[in-house]
């Protein structure tokens, strides 16, 4: 793209961002993340766009998950573990349903800002500035620890390479071993509560019998050992993205070095805004956020900015509406993007329009209204003939408290026990792996509903 350069974006206007009160500090940390190594390659960027390519088509289903903002105190091999188990849970049970592969993207090693509903945050008398994410500042309340700090973005970049290199050994070093996976797939069933979701287990295992059998097993096929899994954050500190911008070598185009998959927030999706505008240049897949006030005017202008030569695999549109208010407004976005010829994925995201306080509280989200959402979105695009191409949950692979409702009946007087998260509530693992189980219902469902219409 010959009419962009990398640090265009800061001639453009700038929200959700914080003013770093040192500039020469920042200028210092900008200037040493620019000599360090990228953390994502330009050939993993490749191949994730072509497989959300085929996610666009209906060839393959969007996983992405992960925390809703990473922390600096909570950091740790068991946690990132955790998670990881979870996604591959979770994306076997999608892909008995769709009978597609599953592309696995974390929401991990690069998740550390988060845009806020207001500028500063009030308790009793005291107003101090809100908390960002821990890249750019610090969740106790105190006027020293909220303000931004640059050198954050390097603990920030040192923990991101940390995640990604014990990612990288989880996918390739047998840990994501199908028949593994599946074991422990098996122990979530076992609940009493868990049922429904036996028959689908049961028939995973026949079919991992049946392969076994036929002499497909982790022994002979090196694929049933390993995974692509891709990492993903929204792109909302610009300083740290700008740095980590890298030319691939192959191709001799900018990509975004921090993560394989960038998204914009819906407050941040200004058309002529600073995010907007870094975002275009790159060539990493890109999400775009797409709440209630997303007009058909806006969308237009922001596929024709992100995606001008409409490639395959380029955009993603991430729904978040809430439960209830999906039909009001996804209709209009589908009518926009079949008007404009727009190739596209569609992704739903119910974590964001369903947060509520709690009587005890607690900001929480039930899951029966994340569930809700989810098969409104499903629904719809069924009645719209269009491709409901994947999910986009925050979750974590912790035992925490934070939304309520699921097998394990999470309760609002629960939530107290194990709140951990430091901003929004995030899925646990077991509510993780149910949602899972029941988006495949959705899929399978979608899948034999095709089929009848092809007949």
């Amino acid at each position: 793209m010959s009419d962009w350069q990398k640090s265009d974006w800061r001639e453009k206007p700038r929200v959700q961002m914080p003013d770093y009160p040192d500039k020469a500090a920042l200028a210092e940390v900008e200037a040493q993340l620019a000599k360090y190594p990228p953390l994502v390659f330009a050939g993993e960027v490749r191949r994730l766009r072509a497989a959300l390519a085929d996610a666009a088509e209906g060839r393959a289903f969007l996983l992405q998950g992960g925390d809703c903002a990473e922390s600096f105190a909570e950091f740790s091999a068991d946690n990132i573990r955790d998670t990881f188990k979870v996604m591959l849970q979770m994306a076997m049970v999608l892909t008995y349903g769709a009978k597609v592969p599953v592309i696995k993207v974390g929401r991990m090693a690069g998740q550390f800002a988060k845009p806020r509903s207001a500028p500063t945050e009030v308790r009793g008398d005291r107003e101090l500035p809100s908390y960002r994410g821990d890249i750019i500042n610090e969740l106790a309340f105190t006027p020293e620890a909220r303000i931004p700090d640059p050198k954050k973005m390097l603990q920030a970049y040192t923990q991101a390479a940390a995640t990604l290199n014990l990612l990288r050994a989880f996918s390739t070093g047998g840990y994501a071993d199908v028949h593994q996976v599946h074991s422990w797939t098996l122990g979530f069933t076992r609940g009493e509560n868990a049922v429904r979701y036996r028959d689908m287990a049961a028939r995973i295992s026949d079919t991992l019998d049946f392969m076994r059998a036929a002499g497909v097993d982790s022994s002979r096929a090196h694929t049933l050992q390993t995974v692509d899994f891709y990492t993903s954050h929204e792109a909302l500190l610009l300083e740290y993205e700008e740095a980590l911008c890298r030319i691939d070598s192959t191709t001799g185009l900018p990509v975004a070095g921090s993560g394989h998959m960038l998204w914009i927030g819906d407050r941040t999706r200004q058309p002529d805004g600073a995010h907007v505008e870094f975002c275009r240049g790159v060539q990493n897949p890109i999400g775009l956020k797409c709440g209630p006030s997303m007009t058909s005017d806006d969308l237009k202008r922001l596929m024709a900015r992100l995606n001008p030569d409409n490639e395959p695999g380029r955009l993603t549109l991430i729904t978040r509406f809430g439960a209830g208010s999906v039909g009001e407004h996804l209709p209009r976005l589908i009518r926009t993007v079949r008007e404009e010829g727009a190739n596209v994925v569609w992704s739903c995201d119910p974590m964001h329009g369903n947060t509520i306080k709690s009587s005890s509280g607690f900001k929480t989200r039930p899951f029966e209204s994340v569930l809700r959402e989810v098969r409104e979105f499903f629904a719809i695009h069924k009645a719209e003939g269009t491709v409901p191409g994947g999910v986009h949950f925050e979750m974590t692979g912790r035992d925490v408290t934070e939304c309520t409702g699921g097998v394990r009946a999470v309760t609002d007087e629960d939530l107290s026990s194990r709140y951990h998260t430091a901003c929004d509530p995030r899925l646990n693992a077991s509510q993780s792996l149910e949602l899972a189980f029941l988006v495949a219902e959705e899929l399978s469902d979608l899948r034999a509903a095709r089929a009848a219409e092809a007949v």
